[in-house]
């Protein structure tokens, strides 16, 4: 019997719903040059909170002997998100910003899988797999529909990492490597999908907070 390699399952398994949260009206608007700079600077603003959270997590996790190997400077996103901020919204950003309701269940679910090495890859996975493969594209667009040059898009940017492509395969590698037992990887593939449900509301969110704007 063929055994499919676990960064594989995990793709075919949760593509449909990865599909669901890039197509989402809010995030289609933007790509598309009919979002404004304001749906632009109210999406960076919830990364904000989800990266805080995540990338504490990775914090805790650091010496951790499955979590650590995912882990690395290349990808640490916080830094460029709050330039991003203080470029799009002023020195006083922080103040100006608050979780939706979707950023804010989020953020508790990541909190709540901190110690869970499972769960802590299975958001990394989503969201950092999920910049490197759209991201680029993203930025791009940005940079044309509201003129920025690299400010207000350094989020999307991985200037440390030389080939997204051969990331993603070590990155994939790397999965396909832990020796999680089938009941732990049907937990990671069910978490991705969180994450991934997760990511579709916070664009609904999104489109409601705007529609009552």
């Amino acid at each position: 019997m063929t055994v499919i390699p676990f960064s594989q399952a995990l793709r075919e398994r949760t593509w449909t719903s990865h599909g669901q949260s890039e197509g989402a009206g809010f995030m289609t608007d933007l790509m598309k040059g009919t979002g404004t700079r304001d749906d632009y600077v109210a999406l960076v603003a919830q990364h904000f909170f989800i990266y805080e959270a995540i990338e504490a997590a990775a914090a805790r996790l650091a010496d951790d002997p499955i979590a650590s190997a995912f882990i690395t400077p290349q990808l640490t996103r916080l830094p460029a998100i709050e330039a991003d901020l203080e470029f799009l919204l002023g020195a006083d950003w922080r103040a100006q910003i608050t979780p939706l309701p979707t950023t804010q269940r989020y953020v508790d679910r990541v909190n709540e899988v901190a110690d869970w090495t499972g769960g802590f890859i299975a958001h990394h996975y989503t969201r950092y797999l999920g910049d490197l493969s759209g991201g680029q594209h993203i930025y791009k667009v940005m940079q044309r529909h509201f003129g920025f040059d690299t400010n207000g898009v350094g989020f999307y940017i991985f200037d440390q990492i030389a080939s997204p492509a051969e990331f993603k395969n070590e990155y994939r590698e790397q999965l396909d490597a832990v020796d999680w037992s089938p009941e732990e990887r049907e937990r990671v593939i069910d978490e991705v999908l969180l994450a991934y449900r997760f990511n579709t509301e916070l664009f609904e969110d999104l489109a409601a907070a705007k529609a009552a704007a």
